[in-house]
């Protein structure tokens, strides 16, 4: 089985092969272009100018998957400047700080839930039928549990609506949820759509550069 990640076909699928993370210097340049997309599609004036979607879900996602071995300063980085986002739009930009609750602390296990999908995907990602349903399940399932766990805390927790119950609760998880959850399956999708052709073609360059050497 070819991982996704393999640069040459027959590389081994243990550490230091296919499925560790990138070396500082290319994580570094990965993460640059992360927070690139997410300045862009998170920041009001840029998103809307763009006429782009709010990636940061998929990004959060594309994060554990590319740069898992460096979560210990990738994943607060990127978290922080989430937040530094939110905070310049509402100090500078007017933009209403209605989602600016105690609930707003549940995105760090929201946003670790979509890191720990890609993670996860890091380990089982291969270019066959496998490979695929691992994508989409993962994708699928971590996207639906950052929206339960960001939709829940701010319905129940953030105090912003007057009268709680389970039936209002259930409507609005039912209302919100499709929209959230295809936004970051669909930037999922075109980074795979991307990724593997490049990786692919790679891995071909490499093999023929080392039956010429």
């Amino acid at each position: 089985m070819t991982s996704i990640l393999a640069l040459t076909p027959n590389e081994p699928r243990n550490p230091p092969g296919p499925h560790s993370s990138p070396g500082t210097r290319v994580a570094v340049l990965i993460f640059a272009g992360l927070a690139f997309f997410m300045t862009a599609t998170r920041f009001p004036g840029l998103a809307s100018n763009l006429h782009l979607q709010d990636a940061s879900w998929a990004l959060f996602f594309l994060a554990g998957f590319y740069l898992r071995d460096h979560w210990r300063w990738a994943f607060p980085a990127l978290m922080a400047l989430a937040v530094a986002i939110d905070l310049i739009a509402i100090g500078y930009y007017d933009v209403s700080n209605y989602c600016l609750t105690v609930a707003y602390w549940f995105l760090v296990p929201a946003y670790g839930s979509l890191w720990l999908g890609g993670s996860w995907l890091r380990a089982h990602a291969s270019f066959d039928a496998r490979g695929l349903g691992a994508l989409a399940g993962s994708a699928l399932v971590s996207a639906s549990v950052c929206f339960l766990i960001s939709n829940g805390s701010f319905y129940w927790l953030g105090g912003r609506v007057a009268s709680l119950s389970w039936q209002a609760w259930t409507a609005n998880f039912t209302a919100w949820y499709w929209p959230f959850v295809k936004i970051t399956l669909t930037y999922v999708a075109a980074t795979a759509l991307i990724h593997v052709p490049v990786v692919k073609l790679a891995a071909s360059m490499g093999a023929r550069a080392s039956r010429r050497a």
